[in-house]
């Protein structure tokens, strides 16, 4: 599963390539160095509120657009997973069929 940061970054990367934005010309607008911006987009570190409000308004993107768009990444990303980790006991239940009972011995 995706973490947060990794969610975090994938997003601000997303709303600087459709603006067509370059990392270093994100970074002139935030006033963060290129390095560390691109750090945050590979999931590598984790921005502060302050940082990434920073991003947001050097993307001219409202900050709550920024965290909703990393929620509803997250959401996707937990929906996925616990649809992988309930897939198993539908195969068990699909070969058991309806009729089948478990019995403890």
């Amino acid at each position: 599963m995706a973490t947060m940061r990794q969610l975090v970054g994938e997003v601000l990367r997303a709303h600087r390539a459709e603006q067509g934005l370059t990392l270093r010309a994100l970074s002139g607008r935030a006033r963060v160095s290129l390095g560390y911006i691109s750090e945050i987009e590979r999931g590598q570190k984790e921005p502060s509120s302050e940082l990434l409000a920073a991003l947001a308004d050097a993307l001219e993107v409202p900050l709550s657009s920024v965290l909703r768009d990393v929620a509803d990444q997250m959401e996707l990303h937990e929906v996925a997973s616990q649809e992988v980790a309930l897939a198993p006991l539908a195969s068990v239940s699909s070969i058991a069929g309806d009729g089948v009972r478990a019995s403890a011995a």
